[in-house]
């Protein structure tokens, strides 16, 4: 819940900033570009600072970390809240953003101590709720508080809950043993999946398996090392592409859903709120029925109900955005935002599969940066297409965007295409991640062991009979 309620924050601030934007335009005398700017510095220096986060992420305590850069975004919110000129209100955006940039690296690596690999595709769904509940209290709960007071007493609300958030992380939240759980139920020879993968006669990739402490690997060579594991690449491809369409409807949405449907603005945000419950649905239900298939004993069960979501979205939500009857529209819209939401729990889990306890920091690092690119860029691409394919009125401006969520679809579906992929090599690149965490424990507890007598670990010395 901790942890949810970190992203919950994250995510109210952004909703928050969008509910009381009408607020803030006369107050500081800015029109729409000064407050995209607003939005767009908050992400571009979480993004810049979310790698050394990462570096920092796998060396220091966590939870400590965590509640520094918690407690620093509550003070940027106090400094928000007080703002008297555009200046101030820009800089205290900026602070938000070096506070924001350690919750991904430090949610994922906590994550992965914390809970037992089995269970991570569940909990990866209780926390990434957190993301949609705080979505909407920043829509619903922000956006009155500053109907009735002010919009600083909406960021004076959300400084309270992080201030109080850190507070709670410092004393409560315990600081786990690293690599106390490891990539995949280990040790390796007793875990669930590797007994799948041994029967399916599945060695390590021999290239890939370490021979050195990850967490005091120089950042260069990390980072390469990262992208080197082909399974991670094309879970953060097909995790930034289910991203950038979420970023696309978030921003446009009830905009188009008023053109489309000839709606009102009310019952346009609550069209919108349905995707929201429908999202919610899918976050639960996708590391649920992911666990449940590894629990049964199927090794890439991870891969394949996201595989499953991305293609029932796309085939979903293809008649969504064509038809203009809303009766029709609604449980399609439900079920699509279900289904384009249910892979991320799994794919989160999946990237710790893959990845060596040392650098699950640094992984996630580089993961944010590329996710953050994609959400940052999918507004500006959203509107860039309707404006090319829709034309002038309210009416053609819908259809723009219609035009422009069609295209958008493509990624959605070839998602499932490329995950096949990553089907084929992810039980390989997990029993890498094992032999590689074995290894390290091994260097550990014979750190005098001359390296020329160290066993070479490959395809055929890892041999469980």
């Amino acid at each position: 819940m901790l942890l949810a309620a970190v992203l919950a924050l994250d995510s109210a601030d952004k909703a928050t900033l969008g509910a009381v934007a009408g607020e803030l335009k006369p107050d500081f005398g800015i029109g729409n570009a000064e407050l995209g700017l607003l939005a767009a510095s908050t992400s571009i220096v979480s993004a810049l600072a979310t790698v050394p986060m990462g570096v920092l992420t796998d060396r220091v305590r966590r939870v400590r970390l965590l509640a520094i850069s918690v407690c620093v975004w509550g003070a940027a919110m106090v400094w928000t809240a007080l703002a008297q000129s555009y200046d101030s209100l820009l800089f205290s955006r900026l602070a938000l953003g070096a506070g924001l940039a350690a919750a991904g690296p430090l949610v994922a690596s906590l994550v992965g101590d914390l809970f037992a690999p089995r269970e991570r595709g569940r909990i990866y769904g209780y926390i990434l709720s957190g993301e949609l509940v705080g979505s909407g209290i920043g829509f619903l709960v922000a956006g009155n508080i500053a109907g009735l007071v002010s919009w600083r007493g909406s960021f004076a609300l959300l400084a309270l809950a992080g201030l109080g958030l850190a507070w709670v992380l410092w004393r409560r939240l315990p600081e786990p043993e690293r690599a106390s759980q490891g990539p995949l139920d280990m040790p390796a020879r007793k875990g669930l999946a590797q007994r799948v993968i041994r029967r399916e006669h599945i060695g390590p990739v021999d290239h890939l398996v370490l021979d050195e402490d990850p967490a005091r690997m120089p950042l260069g060579r990390a980072l390469r090392y990262v992208v080197r594991v082909r399974t991670n690449v094309v879970l953060i491809i097909a995790t930034a592409s289910g991203y950038f369409f979420f970023s696309g409807l978030r921003t446009f949405g009830v905009v188009f859903a008023r053109g489309h449907f000839s709606l009102g603005q009310s019952v346009a945000s609550t069209l919108f709120t349905l995707v929201g419950a429908g999202a919610l649905v899918g976050v639960l239900l996708g590391g649920r029925l992911a666990d449940s298939w590894l629990r049964r004993g199927r090794v890439d069960a991870r891969i394949v109900v996201a595989i499953i979501g991305f293609v029932i979205a796309a085939v979903v939500l293809l008649p969504a955005l064509l038809t203009r009857s809303l009766v029709l529209a609604l449980p399609l819209y439900f079920v699509g935002a279900a289904a384009f939401s249910m892979p991320n729990p799994p794919l989160d889990a999946a990237r710790l599969d893959v990845m060596p306890p040392g650098l699950w920091g640094r992984a996630e690092g580089l993961r944010t940066v590329i996710r953050t690119g994609a959400e940052a860029g999918a507004p500006l691409l959203f509107a860039l297409v309707a404006g090319t394919m829709g034309g002038s009125g309210r009416q053609h401006h819908a259809n723009g965007l219609m035009y422009a969520f069609l295209v958008a679809l493509v990624p959605l579906a070839l998602n499932g295409v490329i995950l096949l992929r990553a089907r084929r090599t992810y039980p390989a690149d997990v029993a890498t991640a094992a032999a590689s965490t074995e290894r390290i424990k091994e260097l550990g507890e014979s750190a005098e062991m001359p390296r020329a007598e160290t066993p070479a670990f490959g395809s055929h010395a890892w041999n469980p009979q």
